[in-house]
């Protein structure tokens, strides 16, 4: 059975910094029609940076749209044409300071496949050097290192609930000791 769904046509409802919000109509497998709702998002990595000491390098930082303050990966948005790779190294640098000698792309997800195009690249990066932090204008967080056995506890707690971050230290509990 073949379930896709054909474009017919697109409008931009809202075109911001590095989002857009797209209304497209679409023909359906079984030939009617409907529309579909959606943010077109440039796509973003996540970064679980193993110091040498075995934890992870983690950030606590305040979100707006849900209000409150995440302890989350380091992350970001991929700009235009830019590798993944790239822009794994240079948000670890940004955010975190460090910069990893090794590195190893574990997987890819679709963090919200209902109403956006995301994807989140997910790297593990080890051989950690500290530089110096160069945070965005206008980005505020705390850098801190945080074992995986602390942090699976934390996700267990309610303490860690961002869903990239849940994600990506799962499938490096699963890297590290199940799948070698």
């Amino acid at each position: 059975m073949d379930l896709t769904e054909t474009q017919i046509d697109s409008a931009l409802m809202y075109e911001g910094n590095f989002i857009q919000v797209r209304k497209d109509s679409v023909q359906l497998p079984d030939g009617s029609t409907s529309t579909r709702e959606y943010i077109s998002h440039p796509g973003a990595v996540a970064i679980l940076a193993l110091l040498d000491n075995g934890n992870l390098v983690m950030e606590r930082q305040y979100r707006y749209p849900p209000r409150c303050e995440f302890i989350e990966l380091p992350a970001g948005k991929i700009d235009h044409g830019e590798d993944t790779l790239v822009t794994a190294q240079r948000e670890l640098l940004e955010e975190t300071g460090y910069v990893a000698r090794e590195w190893v792309h574990l997987t890819r997800a679709w963090p919200c496949i209902g109403y956006a195009d995301e994807r989140m690249e997910y790297y593990l990066a080890r051989g950690l050097t500290q530089q110096e932090q160069k945070l965005d204008e206008g980005e505020f967080l705390e850098v801190f290192d945080l074992s995986l056995a602390d942090a699976l506890e934390w996700i267990r707690l309610g303490k860690i609930n961002d869903s990239k971050t849940i994600l990506g230290l799962f499938w490096l509990d699963k890297y590290l000791h199940d799948w070698r």
